[in-house]
């Protein structure tokens, strides 16, 4: 392992890592931002650029598990840096795409590569730090994930209003490149990992466990999407706002997420499990105060900032749990964490627009209550039927000997 010994070398390679992460979850989702302007452009239906999110989506979800197992052979750097340079790459070809189809292509390219950088980019972060600073240093890397989940569709919308279309493009590509450049100058070098034969690692999916952790995952990823994939349309039609207060309240919706997702690194290291068991009733009681919130200004900001915090705080949480069952495998484990969450949000969006067509758009609060109903019946037959044993993190005494 190699362990940072000061605060600056400890800062500038997760800064990068963080950057990184921030790069391709805003290729992947800074595309909802533009679609009207990818309608008009290439004069196609909305149910075609709703493909854009849909491909990504799938190809991750399909290839990710064995994306991750063919390339973690390699020098975890050099990966990481390749990755973040196709990613650059695919979104400059992306800016001046000839049609349609050549933009499917090439959204197909670095979907292949997300869950291999996300697997490494946690696995690297982790290997910085002692054992019992893991889930804090997580944490840390975890917040270029929910700003490029948060923020990239306001980013990419406002690149396109104010400069061109092809400017947010270039944007995911100056992020990726900057990412990428910083990794190869400040991330330490690693020693040499263990290789891991497929045959071990693929036995990781014998266990009942991790298919119930893998459930729980997917079930809390489909609650949180059944309600933030309409939370524009949502705050605009029910709580009557206008697309300007949308806009602030989808940046406050952010700097709640950034906050909620460092306090779960802390909770989550202390009792895994506590943290886990809670944090589908916490998140059902964000939706709740959502579904009766009032429309005033203050009040609302509130709400959107309890409910960014616990949304967000979700993507740490459901990591830890579901990789901490295969700790002989980390890179495989996070691999499938990375494709069962994109599995979640597919069926979270789809089944959140068809409780809104029988529903009316409240009926999205009711889809994310029954799938955080679904992730706490795994979470709870997980704890009952499998002993603990492995999964309370120890006790660290004042000479930091467990």
């Amino acid at each position: 392992m190699v362990q940072l010994s000061s605060t600056k070398s400890s800062v500038n390679p997760i800064f990068f890592i963080a950057l990184g992460l921030f790069g391709v979850y805003t290729i992947e989702f800074g595309v909802v931002g533009i679609l009207p302007a990818i309608i008009e452009r290439y004069n196609i239906t909305t149910a075609q650029a709703g493909m854009l999110v849909g491909v990504f989506a799938l190809v991750i979800a399909l290839f990710g598990p064995f994306m991750v197992l063919l390339l973690t052979k390699y020098n975890r750097k050099t990966v990481l840096m390749t990755s973040l340079f196709i990613f650059a790459g695919s979104s400059l070809l992306s800016a001046y795409a000839p049609n349609f189809y050549w933009l499917i292509a090439l959204r197909i390219i670095p979907a292949l590569f997300h869950p291999v950088y996300f697997s490494l980019a946690f696995v690297t972060v982790v290997s910085l730090y002692p054992k019992e600073k893991a889930a804090q240093a997580s944490a840390k890397a975890f917040v270029g994930t929910s700003m490029g989940m948060v923020l990239g569709v306001p980013i990419t919308t406002y690149m396109a209003a104010h400069f061109s279309f092809e400017s947010s493009f270039i944007f995911c590509t100056i992020v990726n490149t900057a990412a990428g450049i910083g990794i190869a100058t400040m991330l330490p070098k690693a020693p040499k990992a263990e290789k891991v034969s497929y045959g071990e690692q693929f036995g990781i999916l014998r266990k009942g466990s991790l298919w119930l952790n893998c459930g729980a995952s997917t079930f809390i990823f489909a609650a949180m999407f059944s309600v933030y994939s309409y939370s524009a349309e949502y705050l605009g039609q029910v709580m009557g706002m206008s697309r300007e207060v949308v806009s602030v309240m989808l940046v406050v919706f952010g700097i709640g997420g950034i906050a909620g997702n460092l306090l779960a690194g802390k909770l989550i290291g202390r009792n895994r499990v506590r943290t886990t068991f809670f944090y589908p009733i916490a998140l059902s009681f964000s939706f709740l105060l959502l579904y009766l919130g009032e429309s005033s200004f203050v009040t609302m900001s509130i709400i959107i900032i309890l409910w960014g915090a616990t949304h967000t705080s979700g993507l740490i949480i459901t990591q830890i749990w579901l990789t901490s069952e295969a700790p002989e495998a980390p890179e495989f484990a996070t691999g499938l964490y990375i494709s069962f969450i994109n599995l979640g949000v597919s069926i979270g969006s789809v089944v959140g627009g068809w409780f809104i067509s029988h529903a009316g758009l409240q009926g999205t609060i009711w889809s994310g209550l029954l799938f955080s109903g679904l992730a706490l019946v795994c979470i709870v037959i997980r704890i009952v039927c499998f002993n603990q044993k492995g999964l309370k993190v120890p006790q660290v005494s004042k000479r930091g000997t467990a």
